[in-house]
């Protein structure tokens, strides 16, 4: 009995999670690919999360984060659908993550179903080559486990205690709301309930700067 109530839970925080359904994986870059696409992003040391929310029932569909370190700027997007022979990924770690491919991938999740919570809260420069070490590392991210192992890449963080790991997106968000220096936005956008589309048009005339 324990046993099946623990497989109906489990059943249930998949479902309940939301993770986006992988479309075709990409091969993992090269070395060489990866290191040509590298991008440091003059700002701040940073950490970026992204919840993806159903603007019709307003529970989480997806996370993800963006790890500005000193070395390079990147987004650990763990079984996301964001994938493109455009873009250089590794075990879902997206590469050269300028300006342009920034807007881009925020646009790509927001649609007339969807918005985008986005959170950033600056780091330490260690700590955030500490966050770009460990999603490197993490590897390739089941599906629906995507809130579950951006929780886990953030609760080791220094400074980062009062995150626990989730399955939930939403409650995800929620935590890291609690801790001091957090700014906040939330971007809304009417286009089409197809994510294919915007992924297909590609980055376009967004600013690259």
């Amino acid at each position: 009995m324990l046993f099946r109530a623990a497989v109906f839970a489990g059943l249930a925080a998949l479902a309940l999670a939301g993770c986006t359904t992988p479309g075709a994986r990409i091969p993992n870059a090269t070395p060489e690919e990866i290191a040509a696409a590298a991008y440091r992003h003059p700002g701040p040391p940073a950490i970026t999360l992204y919840t993806m929310i159903n603007n019709r029932t307003d529970a989480g569909a997806h996370s993800s984060m963006m790890v500005n370190a000193p070395s390079q700027r990147v987004v650990f997007d763990p079984a996301g659908s964001v994938r493109a022979d455009y873009l250089v990924e590794a075990d879902d770690v997206l590469y050269g993550i300028t300006p342009r491919i920034e807007g881009f991938y925020e646009r790509a999740h927001a649609r007339e179903t969807y918005r985008v919570r986005i959170q950033r809260i600056e780091v330490p420069p260690e700590v955030a080559e500490q966050a770009l070490r460990l999603v490197q590392g993490y590897g390739s991210v089941p599906h629906a486990q995507c809130t579950v192992a951006t929780s886990g890449v953030l609760s080791q963080l220094p400074g980062f205690e009062g995150i626990k790991n989730t399955w939930f997106p939403v409650k995800l968000a929620d935590q890291l709301a609690e801790m001091p220096g957090v700014t906040e936005r939330v971007l809304r956008e009417d286009d089409a309930d197809d994510k294919a589309l915007a992924i297909a048009a590609g980055p376009g005339d967004q600013p690259n700067q």
